[in-house]
């Protein structure tokens, strides 16, 4: 049997179509022998040049532009779709499931004790539109405020990312404090975690900022690092695959509803990494604990910074955090330890030096009083 010739039009620019072809790449490995057609695609753009001479078998496809669906139809050949946004009625479609993606989301925050929820959307993604309102329903039954900001839609031929950031921050000004805030995706969320940075506000103290997709690079690049849900993107591609597969060789399938993959759950970041606390004191030595927490600080450096006397700080975190300040500010430090641990390859002596020990054999002892194990064992583990 001939192979199949399939194209792939799946942007390479973010972490949730990586995954996407991550799946096509294991199915193709496991099931199929296909020849695949990919080049580099940017989410919205026009028709690429090459559609023009091409001569295949079948198609999978992020369809997110009027243009590209008028193009992929006159094919005639297998498609399935990996958007939500439907500009070609009548064929297969996979996506991530936004009422889970929205349910999870909304019990991460519940947990933290927030009684404020907010949604920060953008308006050109039907998804988006879809999150936003299962967000809103589930916040309100878990007996929340529910508030939501759209942006233009960031594809917009108007949109200006300044004035964008603008509207964020005048819609942060608004909301009640402390609040929980999901972006409808990770870029979004960075954008808020940016306006909170400008406006001087205290993540995740006064607000908390999840994101959708956890994508590696905006979450760790962003300040603090970004929580996010984690879609199950791989699976998406795979059962995309299969359903292509099946189509290509005369298999009729319905189209009238998607194939759903749940989410795996949320990877928790610092921005995230609290407790709803209604006590501006708290939220600022907090804040100043996590961005300085490394460098050794004491508890007398953090007095310096609130207008408060050791004894009232300290019975205003056993309030809130039901620990000292000293025991967060070692919390905070071994967070950043099992980071380092797990996501770089720096020595133990670096992220010793990294995180404010003066030895490595001060790092292993504190690290193992508060995790039971050393880090060379964190590590290998």
């Amino acid at each position: 049997m001939p192979r199949k010739t399939v194209a792939l039009l799946i942007e390479t620019s973010n972490g949730y179509c990586r995954g996407l072809l991550e799946g096509v790449i294991a199915y193709t490995k496991e099931r199929a022998d296909w020849s695949i057609h990919l080049t580099e695609q940017e989410r919205g753009a026009s028709p690429p040049w090459w559609l023009n001479s091409w001569d295949g078998d079948g198609i999978i496809a992020r369809i997110e532009t009027d243009s590209i669906g008028k193009r992929l139809k006159k094919f005639g050949i297998p498609i399935v779709d990996l958007s939500a946004a439907r500009h070609i009625k009548g064929v297969p479609w996979a996506d991530t499931d936004d009422r889970a993606i929205s349910q999870l989301a909304v019990d991460h925050f519940v947990e933290r004790g927030f009684k404020h929820l907010a949604f920060c959307g953008d308006a050109g993604f039907q998804w988006s539109a879809k999150r936003c309102d299962h967000f809103g329903k589930l916040a309100e039954d878990a007996g929340c405020t529910f508030h939501q900001h759209q942006s233009i839609a960031r594809y917009d031929k108007h949109y200006d990312f300044a004035s964008d950031k603008r509207q964020i921050m005048k819609w942060l000004q608004q909301l009640p404090r402390p609040v929980a805030i999901i972006g409808c995706y990770d870029f979004k969320a960075q954008q808020v975690l940016d306006a909170c940075r400008q406006m001087d506000v205290s993540v995740p103290a006064e607000v908390t900022v999840l994101g959708v997709d956890d994508d590696h690079l905006i979450c760790e690049l962003s300040e603090p690092t970004l929580s996010s849900v984690i879609p199950d993107t791989k699976r998406t591609g795979y059962e995309a695959a299969d359903l292509l597969n099946r189509m290509m060789h005369g298999e009729q399938l319905a189209t009238e509803h998607p194939l759903l993959t749940q989410p795996l759950g949320i990877r928790v970041r610092q921005s995230t990494d609290t407790l709803a606390i209604d006590d501006e004191d708290v939220a600022r030595a907090l804040q100043f604990i996590r961005r300085n927490a490394t460098a050794n600080i004491r508890v007398t450096d953090i007095l310096q910074e609130v207008s408060l006397s050791r004894r009232a700080l300290e019975h205003r975190f056993k309030k809130w955090l039901g620990h000292t300040p000293h025991e967060e500010i070692q919390r905070v430090r071994i967070s950043r330890i099992k980071e380092l641990l797990t996501d770089s390859d720096l020595t133990i002596h670096q992220i010793a030096r990294r995180t404010g020990f003066e030895y490595d054999e001060y790092m292993a002892a504190a690290f193992k009083r508060e995790t039971g194990i050393t880090p060379t064992e964190y590590r290998d583990r």
